[in-house]
């Protein structure tokens, strides 16, 4: 299993305990554009597709319920980068 594999099941496994960087390097690999927030704000929005996620930078972790949002975003996706594998 890929590290990128594992990092998901851990995210899947425990949405309370993740990173923002963590999270971003997921969405990234898998093709979302990331946008950066202008004027002091800490939101950012990834964008694949119709799909749309705005992501607040929280530290330590990110709220449960952006994790969730992006789980929902990514299942589709996943599912079909393994079937390609």
């Amino acid at each position: 299993m890929s590290r990128l594999k594992k990092l998901v099941e851990k995210i899947r496994n425990n949405p309370k305990n993740v990173r923002f960087n963590e999270l971003d390097k997921i969405l990234l690999h898998y093709g979302f554009e990331k946008r950066q927030p202008r004027g002091g704000s800490s939101h950012f929005t990834y964008k694949l597709g119709t799909t749309r996620l705005t992501v607040p930078f929280k530290q330590p972790y990110i709220g449960v319920v952006y994790v969730e949002l992006a789980l929902e975003a990514l299942e589709g996706v996943i599912e079909n980068d393994e079937q390609d594998d």
